[in-house]
């Protein structure tokens, strides 16, 4: 019988304290969690310095730098530059996670977008891709992305309707798909992912969020791809092999990634 072949990562946050006690053990050797590659996501200016010496440490990882909508509140006045430095190493391969988030915060609508459409300036002078975190913010995030026509993004753990995954393809973007995928209340993010062009969506964990099923509630890891992966084949009936081919070599494109 074949091995599964080995599935890359995306989207993680290795830089969690859930992760304290095993970091090294994903980051290290993957590939015995059946992942090919992990890119660590910034969250904000300490996250992003870790995921830079992760990326320097660990062969197999790549990271990107950014502050989450959650987190701009009291940015120091040169955390761009902060930003610009760390993301002029060639271990960076995007600035993310950026964006903007109301579920919890909508009082800081005006400095979120501020703080967005900063950092999306910085991609275009890095010439970096972005990745875009939007939640009960659909038409601010689609607004501000129109005007700054960022090179490449993907919306991450995307969660919106239809609709606005066509206008998100419509400019250019990818879509990222998590174990949400898994869950039984999913048939809308099922109807989006059935209609996107295979070479624009992307595979991510978001570990140590949004484990799949059969661990829904628990930590998630990126061993936990393949159940995300085998959702992903019952929706667009390509055999396993078939969609981590696509989801691997999309990965590798997107973020520029270059050799095996």
């Amino acid at each position: 019988m074949d091995e599964e072949p080995l599935i890359f990562d995306t989207h993680a946050h290795y830089d969690d304290e859930k992760f304290d006690s095993d970091r090294e053990d994903f980051l290290l050797t993957p590939q015995k969690h059946g992942v090919a590659g992990i890119v660590n996501v910034g969250g904000d200016l300490k996250s992003s310095k870790l995921g830079l010496d992760y990326s320097r440490k660990y062969s197999d990882v790549y990271c990107s730098v950014g502050v989450h909508p959650h987190e701009v509140h009291g940015l120091p006045d040169d955390y761009l530059d902060v930003l610009k430095e760390l993301g002029s190493n060639e271990k960076v391969v995007a600035i993310g996670e950026i964006g903007l988030d109301y579920h919890s915060d909508s009082d800081s609508k005006k400095e979120q977008i501020k703080r967005f459409e900063e950092q999306l300036d910085l991609a275009a002078r890095l010439n970096l891709p972005v990745i875009v975190h939007s939640r009960d913010a659909c038409q601010d995030t689609m607004a501000v992305l129109a005007n700054a026509k960022p090179m490449a993004f993907v919306v991450h753990c995307f969660s919106y309707e239809p609709e606005t995954a066509s206008d998100v393809l419509g400019m250019g973007g990818f879509l990222g798909f998590t174990g949400v995928l898994t869950f039984k209340n999913a048939e809308k993010i099922k109807e989006v992912l059935e209609e996107v062009p295979l070479e624009r969506m992307l595979v991510e964990t978001d570990c140590p969020y949004l484990a799949p099923e059969p661990f829904r509630g628990q930590r998630c890891d990126s061993g936990m791809l393949k159940f995300m992966v085998q959702a992903m084949v019952s929706v667009r009936r390509k055999s396993f092999k078939e969609m981590v081919t696509i989801l691997n070599a999309n990965a590798k494109r997107f973020y520029r990634i270059t050799g095996e």
